[in-house]
């Protein structure tokens, strides 16, 4: 057996004091939203936009990804249990679980669904730009700058976590995941870090999008021309663009995260990123198309 595979059962808790305890998911989640809220906040003091407009965005943000991660989980992925009876649709609104005694769990949201959060994030979004009356290429590129950075630090919860593994392997990498899920004929296996994978893609993605910005903010002009500036709406293609189509991809050496999805030719996740991929291309297309 190769020696070399990563031994991974680290402590889900980052710290605690006295009975009050933080999970690293919760922590790198927090951790996701302040470098997002000062990436922004950076953003428009570059482009001159009145701080009054930058601090409710805050709030919107992190309710729209909150409610939208935790609607998407629910409804694409475990629809028989939370929309077929008033326990699961209570559950699916209150971080709480009712024991097999009738009483209640604080549980925390247990189940988060990228492609929900981003749809919620959209959806708050459109409601801020109208309170704020910004211009919503000009909201959507700032947030798609700093989104990737955020993504880079959940999959990092994730992997705290010992959650959405990938498939067995060999390769001198592979994780050994201490859970129930990592099972292989009753053995533990070593398998894909593909939590890691991701949180390195969308870092990758992360610089990409920063150093193209630099480059347009930079320019002496800062020419709306560009058909790298922001407000074409260039900077929210890219980010869908690259997330969704390395998201695909990366589905092919997860392990499934729910039945269901064994019998599919493709599964819950690369069927929700088609969609964002294509909406991705077609921004980066309207802004290039702009620019001429």
């Amino acid at each position: 057996m190769n020696t070399l595979f990563i031994d991974w059962q680290p402590s889900v808790e980052a710290f605690s004091i006295g009975s009050f305890s933080v999970r690293w998911y919760s922590l790198l989640w927090c951790i996701g939203l302040l470098l997002a809220y000062l990436i922004v906040q950076r953003l428009y003091k570059h482009q001159k936009i009145e701080d009054e407009k930058f601090e409710p965005l805050f709030f919107y943000c992190f309710l729209g990804v909150l409610i939208g991660a935790r609607l998407g989980h629910c409804i694409f992925y475990e629809p028989a249990y939370y929309l077929t009876s008033w326990k699961g649709f209570i559950e699916m609104l209150i971080p709480f679980h009712q024991m097999a005694d009738g009483s209640w769990k604080f549980t925390g949201y247990e189940g988060l669904a990228s492609h929900g959060g981003t749809i919620g994030l959209i959806v708050a979004m459109f409601l801020y730009w109208r309170k704020m009356k910004l211009r919503p290429w000009v909201v959507m590129d700032n947030i798609a700058i700093a989104v990737p950075a955020t993504a880079c630090c959940i999959r990092l919860g994730n992997l705290m976590n010992s959650e959405i593994i990938g498939n067995p392997t060999d390769v001198a990498w592979g994780f050994i995941f201490h859970s129930r899920d990592a099972l292989v004929d009753g053995q533990l296996a070593p398998r894909h870090p593909a939590q890691l994978y991701e949180a390195i893609a969308y870092l990758i993605i992360f610089v990409a999008g920063a150093m193209i910005y630099w480059r347009w903010y930079k320019s002496q002009s800062m020419a709306e021309k560009s058909p790298i500036a922001v407000g074409t709406g260039f900077y929210f293609g890219f980010c869908l663009a690259t997330i969704f189509t390395f998201r695909f991809f990366i589905e092919f050496l997860k392990k499934e995260q729910v039945n269901f999805e064994q019998e599919m030719p493709l599964d819950m996740g690369q069927l929700l990123s088609i969609p964002f991929v294509i909406l991705g291309a077609w921004c980066m297309w309207r802004a290039q198309k702009q620019a001429t």
